[in-house]
């Protein structure tokens, strides 16, 4: 089956270790990642463009797409080891992170997708961010982009914004958290940013707000939707889900009912986090919802 969507991005592992440093458990993660599965457990045929090491992490996450029906591309498995994140708990209960991050994927063919997905670390960590912006500077397919900020991980707030805006005036769709809005440009409202984002040249932009819901700016239009009430085990993956199903809605559907785009995106948000762990739901798990969202002016 002819691929609909490519997702480029950064494949790790999340090794929780004790206090002592032996490891407890080892989960696949990465925001792209997450996308992939998503995607693919939504029913949209999938292709992922990585970097995996040869590793045992890397067959983790390999069986991981695998079992989720997601497609490696050629070029994504590599000598060595894969990326990792640590996680720490310590004894006031709060975790630390320490990442082994290495991030110089190949080029890769994008002809034949609907539409090419990338954003967070991928987008951000040197030296891959700059292939991943010289393949989405070749492509003729359309471009999604999520920017999901980390922080501790990307540098320069002033580099990150122009990398990201630079990325958002390629882009057909760009999401982005309010939390990464309010890093990226502290003190300004997530619908100004919206606006400037659609200024840049994003057809629909948006911006989503945890448990009161998702924004949208499309050709002028603005959509609100609200997230269904839900038993929140974590947030894990959350948005990574909400992803997915916007892009599944989009090149299903295109941009003709943005409310129906953004209800089925924030239902597949609502699942995930219903569940421990990145865990994003079947196409049969998301029931329809009668009430959709609304336009305003």
């Amino acid at each position: 089956m002819t691929p609909r969507v490519l997702v480029i991005g950064e494949s790790l592992v999340d090794v929780i270790v004790a206090e002592d440093g032996s490891p407890i458990s080892a989960h696949p993660g990465g925001s792209a990642v997450n996308v992939a599965v998503g995607l693919a457990r939504l029913a949209v045929p999938t292709v992922f463009h990585t970097r995996l090491g040869t590793d045992a992490n890397g067959r983790l996450v390999a069986a991981h797409l695998r079992d989720a029906g997601v497609d490696l591309s050629q070029g994504s498995i590599h000598a060595g080891a894969t990326s990792t994140a640590i996680a720490r708990t310590g004894v006031d209960g709060a975790v630390s992170y320490e990442f082994d991050l290495a991030w110089d994927p190949e080029e890769v063919d994008t002809r034949g997708v609907d539409l090419v997905h990338t954003g967070s670390i991928a987008t951000a960590l040197l030296p891959g961010a700059d292939t991943v912006e010289a393949i989405l500077e070749r492509t003729d397919a359309r471009i999604s982009f999520d920017p999901n900020i980390r922080p501790s991980i990307v540098g320069d707030r002033e580099d990150v914004r122009e990398r990201v805006e630079s990325i958002v005036a390629r882009s057909y769709v760009a999401k982005a958290s309010d939390e990464d809005l309010a890093w990226l440009y502290p003190g300004r409202e997530a619908s100004e940013v919206l606006e400037r984002w659609a200024g840049l040249g994003a057809e629909l932009v948006v911006v989503t707000r945890g448990a009161d819901g998702a924004e949208a700016l499309c050709h002028g239009l603005r959509t609100f939707t609200v997230a269904p009430r839900t038993a929140v085990v974590d947030t894990i993956g959350a948005g990574d889900s909400f992803m997915a199903g916007l892009l599944r809605g989009v090149v299903a559907t295109g941009l003709a009912d943005v409310p129906a785009l953004l209800d089925f995106a924030v239902r597949c948000a609502a699942i995930t986090v219903s569940r421990r762990g990145a865990q994003p739901p079947l196409l049969a798990d998301v029931h329809p919802r009668p009430a959709g969202g609304h336009h305003a002016p």
